[in-house]
């Protein structure tokens, strides 16, 4: 069974998940390095788009589940305060608390 690790997501505010720990570790990098740190941030189409190019093929051949594994980054955190939410016609995120 794969390393797991835990994340939060900020629509369920005090449960836990279990996510692949080598996975998520790579998402996360990726966001990190993709996100803007200030306003306007990107949408989630763009912020996808934006993590790609940094995610290494053996673990997202042609970019498959990026979505999802960004969405769950995404989800973690924000919940843990490092990622602001603006709506405003269309949901923008970006990085702050780093």
């Amino acid at each position: 069974m794969a390393d797991t690790i835990q994340v939060e997501n900020i629509n369920h505010p005090g449960k836990v998940y279990r996510a692949d720990a080598v996975k998520y570790a790579a998402m996360r990098a990726a966001f990190l390095e993709a996100m803007p740190k200030a306003e306007p941030g990107l949408t989630q189409a763009e912020m996808i788009a934006a993590v790609k190019p940094h995610l290494a093929d053996d673990l997202f051949p042609d970019g498959k589940t990026a979505g999802w594994w960004a969405t769950t980054v995404q989800l973690d955190l924000e919940a843990k305060g490092l990622l602001a939410r603006k709506k405003a016609g269309a949901t923008r995120w970006w990085l702050t608390g780093l």
